[in-house]
């Protein structure tokens, strides 16, 4: 999990980021990215990889962690509505570009989970399944997918029709349901395939039958 940040680190780079983003393939809510910058020689708990693989108490619990041993963390988003004015791939690699580019950050090696990312004046590397292959990754992929979960679950208390606190926006057969019965929200991408063609009417808003 450390091989391409000792490489990197045996060159002489000292403030490698690993970034990874979160809900490309939801039907809602942002895309969001992380990024991390680890000590150099530091490791982390054996049991970082890819978000996907681990419980969410396991996340949550390597949070911590991943803030604390690191030089710099950020997470980053952008919005659905950026989404549908950009497309999500694009969305999801301006996402992570905002994470090199924070205050404080000053990476000098981007490590981009993927095999897409944008021409900037850091030197980078995608790595496909990078948040199995590096740490600074899967740590990035951690803290975006737990600040994204959490968005998604309050968003929930709001919109309880779509399953949004167990699927985060995924396309499953609840929210497919809850699109058909209600329509689609705000918080919905209108680029991506909703299956309704009907607004949720918001609560204090009344339909015009004029």
């Amino acid at each position: 999990m450390y091989r391409y940040e000792a490489e990197l680190w045996k060159d002489g780079f000292r403030r490698v980021m690993g970034l990874d983003e979160v809900g490309r393939g939801c039907l809602c809510g942002p895309v969001v990215a992380a990024g991390v910058i680890i000590q150099p020689g530091t490791e982390l708990d054996p049991a970082i990889t890819d978000s996907k693989k681990l419980s969410d108490q396991k996340r949550r619990s390597l949070v911590h962690e991943i803030k604390a041993k690191s030089i710099f963390w950020t997470v980053q988003q952008c919005s659905p509505e950026k989404i549908d004015e950009i497309n999500i791939l694009k969305a999801s690699i301006l996402a992570m570009i905002k994470c090199s580019e924070q205050r404080g950050a000053e990476p000098d090696f981007l490590l981009v989970d993927g095999n897409r990312f944008s021409n900037t004046l850091i030197p980078h590397k995608c790595i496909i399944k990078g948040d199995d292959n590096s740490a600074s990754i899967a740590a990035a992929s951690i803290l975006a997918k737990v600040y994204r979960d959490d968005i998604m679950v309050q968003l929930h208390e709001q919109y309880p029709y779509y399953g949004w606190e167990s699927n985060v926006g995924y396309p499953t057969n609840k929210h497919y349901d809850g699109l058909q019965q209600y329509g689609y929200t705000k918080h919905h991408r209108k680029s991506f395939k909703l299956r309704t063609e009907k607004k949720f009417l918001e609560p204090g808003l009344s339909v015009n039958t004029e």
